[in-house]
């Protein structure tokens, strides 16, 4: 698969050319191809993943939330592609285990940052460059303890394992929502076909593989007796607050309340560690407001979520008080595109914060759609209390604004779907 979500919001002479000429290179070699707007290419590639599947790609993010993926440079890749192997040194596992229960108004990107931060607790990761310690890098970060988490929402969790330097990154679910997502995911990909996006035929295998999966299904899973470099349990119970990532390291992460009350110029919430329902809350948090004390930035992952987004009237609450709705697409995160005014300080849900990536000489902490939207209506970063207490209006909408794109439920991708005919595509 490829896409553009990287040029397609700001591009260059070049670019333009890419957009036309790249597609049908990958389609008349078995490649799916995206257009430009659709958004990231992680939140459509997971869309056509099996849950044994082994995967690579070119950028670092390639991070599956089933199966398991191990990205590579892009030759490397390329070799992949054109062969079916990949040369590969099998790394160490490092196995991260939750437990308890998820306090109010704590989300999984607090559970995110939670893994460097207990890993600094025991002296497995350091902030410091000089002699920099870090027991995720080069290996596999294994998640268990969250078995019922929607696929969207463990893509969090094992996208960040980009940030921790891992090699790639497997997380333990149940067979129940990898087969609603697997459901929701045929009638997608019988939709892209309808939408006349190629390579159709390949398109049509992976339905029929992923129908054959759910005939059928089994999990990787670790043996018994696996042996782990480190093993770093979490409770959740313990969590009372959220945990950010200080400017400029992803690693230097602390609470809320060491960081509460910075004066903050700028909020981005987007990237490919967002899904719908942080932008259903971050509309949540700023309903009724008609101006803000931050510049305001929106950036949906797919052309999908800004649609459905706009239809439920959520992209009201942002337009009215924000000029900045981006494409769907990386925008801020990738920091080729749009850029922060220069010594900004800033909230983001992007996936790091490096030096000079959303801005020159700008000040980033990485938080959660939620932490993000109540900083961009205060202005500042909020005391615990405040997050709390403004946390409160979306616990009662719970189950609404935590909802994800299941395809199979919406009447026109359903529609659409019930015209594509797979056995016909095959057999041609």
């Amino acid at each position: 698969m490829q896409s553009f979500c990287h040029t397609a919001a700001y591009p260059k002479p070049v670019d333009i050319e890419t957009h036309h000429t790249l597609p049908d290179f990958m389609m008349n070699r078995g490649g799916v191809s995206l257009r430009p707007g659709d958004g990231i290419i992680h939140s459509w590639l997971n869309r056509m993943l099996l849950p044994d599947s082994v995967g690579t790609g070119g950028d670092s993010h390639t991070r599956f939330p089933i199966g398991i993926s191990f990205p590579a440079g892009s030759g490397l890749v390329a070799f992949a592609a054109a062969t079916g192997v990949m040369p590969l040194d099998m790394p160490e596992s490092v196995l991260v285990r939750f437990s308890g229960e998820m306090q109010p108004g704590i989300t999984l990107r607090d559970m995110v940052n939670a893994i460097p931060l207990k890993a600094i607790e025991k002296g497995l990761l350091t902030v410091a460059k000089e002699g920099k310690v870090n027991a995720f890098s080069g290996r596999v970060l294994e998640i268990e303890g969250l078995p019922n988490l929607k696929v969207e929402q463990a893509f969090e969790l094992s996208d960040s394992a980009a940030e921790r330097s891992a090699a790639g990154c497997s997380i333990h679910l149940d067979k129940a929502p990898i087969i609603e997502y697997l459901t929701s995911n045929v009638v997608m990909l019988k939709w892209m076909i309808a939408q006349g996006y190629g390579d159709k035929r390949t398109i049509a295998r992976r339905i029929q593989a992923m129908e054959k999966w759910m005939a059928n299904p089994e999990l990787m899973k670790a043996d018994d007796d696996a042996d782990y470099a480190e093993v770093i349990e979490i409770n959740m119970s313990d969590i009372k607050e959220p945990i950010l990532a200080c400017p400029n390291d992803p690693d230097d992460v602390k609470t809320l309340s060491d960081v509460a009350n910075t004066k903050i110029d700028e909020v981005f919430i987007g990237s490919c560690m967002t899904n719908i329902g942080h932008f259903r809350a971050a509309a949540q948090l700023l309903k009724n407001k008609t101006e803000l004390n931050t510049e305001l930035w929106i950036a949906p992952p797919t052309r999908m979520d800004e649609k459905q987004l706009k239809k439920e009237g959520v992209y009201d609450t942002f337009t009215a008080i924000t000029d900045h709705t981006e494409m769907p697409g990386c925008s801020l995160c990738m920091g080729n595109q749009a850029r922060v005014k220069t010594n900004a300080t800033v909230v983001s849900t992007s996936t790091r914060n490096f030096p000079n990536r959303l801005g020159d000489e700008a000040n980033v902490y990485l938080s959660s759609a939620e932490v993000a939207a109540i900083s961009a209506k205060l202005g500042y970063i909020p005391t615990a209390q405040e997050y709390l207490s403004e946390m409160k209006d979306i616990e009662p909408m719970e189950a609404q604004i935590y909802q994800y794109l299941n395809f199979d439920q919406i009447g026109e991708y359903e529609d659409q779907a019930d015209t594509v005919p797979i056995e016909n595509i095959l057999s041609s």
